[in-house]
């Protein structure tokens, strides 16, 4: 899998953002959820944001975690279910290492667990 974006039916010249993530859990033998938790940011329109966290346990309920997110960083989200990478939750705005800091002081994830990507 090279990661292209016209193998996935994007156009040309469009981003997939999580093509490197996909490339490093298959070359590290870990299948679809791996170990780590993904923090990326995604430019929406003009200078909006989204902040997703993808890789999440199962064993978490994400509504619990979402709602406590919102109150911590003082945003709007959602968890959005994906047949591929399972449940992503979403917030507004760029909040990638406050999100990595409360997974990791809550305890869900270890710190070298959590991959930031973004700019």
């Amino acid at each position: 899998m090279s990661g292209a974006p016209e193998e996935f039916g994007l156009p040309a010249g469009t981003f997939d953002a999580f093509a490197d993530a996909q490339g490093e859990d298959a070359a590290a033998g870990r299948g679809a959820g791996g170990d780590y938790v993904h923090v990326r940011v995604q430019q929406r329109n003009g200078r909006k944001t989204l902040t997703t966290v993808q890789g999440i346990g199962g064993e978490y309920n994400y509504a619990k975690v979402l709602r406590d997110l919102k109150r911590e960083l003082c945003c709007n989200g959602n968890v959005v279910e994906d047949k591929e990478l399972g449940k992503i939750i979403q917030l507004q705005g760029d909040h990638r290492n406050s999100v990595s800091d409360f997974l990791a002081k809550a305890g869900m994830v270890r710190k070298d667990n959590i991959k930031v990507h973004g700019f």
